[in-house]
């Protein structure tokens, strides 16, 4: 039996997961089946990693087409998005940054990863020029695929970072140059897991962030791909964050106790 099986499908929130640069919404697979299996309904949103405002604009429409409240996690680039997207939406009830960034407005990736040493990403990116909306050109950004494992994902198995790296889902330029506008976690309670063996976004840069923003947090020996890597534990936290902000599920808990 569930840990929710004693609520409602309607009682519980949606959770909506964001993914990051060089990944996809699979990368949140052993995520999706753990909630589910706890009753949550549970949507893994295609980020179009073009641009932050482009990117949450895309994913707010998504937001508001659900009726009842929901939970928001993300990972990597995908906090940036998270950040805009969900800002004064008034059904978004929790934040969940995992091994994410949670900026505060103005700030972009490239900003962020450069304010504390460790990330191996610049320096293992592949730049290919194509056609923009505009008419014109940019560049999209992948990881080298023979560097993936080691940098993106060094505690997933050889097999399964091997189909990662030759599926990635390439960022443009724009998506790790835009800045936020809006900072959703100055108004919305927010949780970080922080990744401590990260080679994408420096663990140090994940606290300072953390601390910054008033999450609850949790520190997992982990890699970048923490989700693929130990999804019940991802899983684990995201619950805590909905359960915690969730009215009916704390008075289903009342209950129970």
């Amino acid at each position: 039996m569930s840990a929710a099986s004693d609520m409602s499908a309607q009682e519980m929130p949606t959770i909506v997961l964001v993914h990051g640069a060089f990944a996809g919404s699979s990368s949140w697979n052993g995520v999706i089946a753990n909630l589910k299996h706890r009753g949550y309904p549970v949507i893994a949103v295609a980020n179009p990693l073009r641009g932050v405002q482009k990117d949450a604009a895309y994913v707010r429409a998504l937001l508001d087409s659900l009726p009842g409240p929901v939970v928001m996690a993300a990972h990597s680039y995908g906090g940036l998005v998270m950040t805009e997207a969900a800002a004064d939406a008034p059904n978004v009830k929790a934040l969940v940054y995992v091994a994410s960034v949670s900026p505060d407005v103005g700030e972009s990736v490239i900003e962020l990863v450069s304010k504390y040493p460790g990330s191996q990403l610049t320096s293992s990116i592949k730049m290919i020029p194509v056609p923009s909306d505009d008419g014109g050109m940019t560049m999209d950004q992948y990881i080298l695929q023979e560097k993936f494992h080691e940098v993106f994902a060094a505690d997933v198995d050889a097999g399964t970072a091997e189909l990662m790296a030759a599926t990635q889902r390439p960022a443009s330029a724009n998506a790790q140059e835009e800045g936020v506008t809006k900072a959703a976690w100055k108004t919305i309670p927010s949780w970080t897991l922080i990744s401590a063996q990260d080679q994408g976004i420096p663990p140090d840069l994940q606290r300072f962030m953390a601390d910054r923003a008033g999450s609850t947090t949790m520190e997992i020996a982990a890699s970048h791909a923490v989700a693929v890597s130990q999804p019940g534990p991802v899983a684990d936290f995201i619950d805590s964050a909905a359960r915690a902000t969730a009215p009916s599920m704390q008075m289903s808990k009342s209950r129970r106790g």
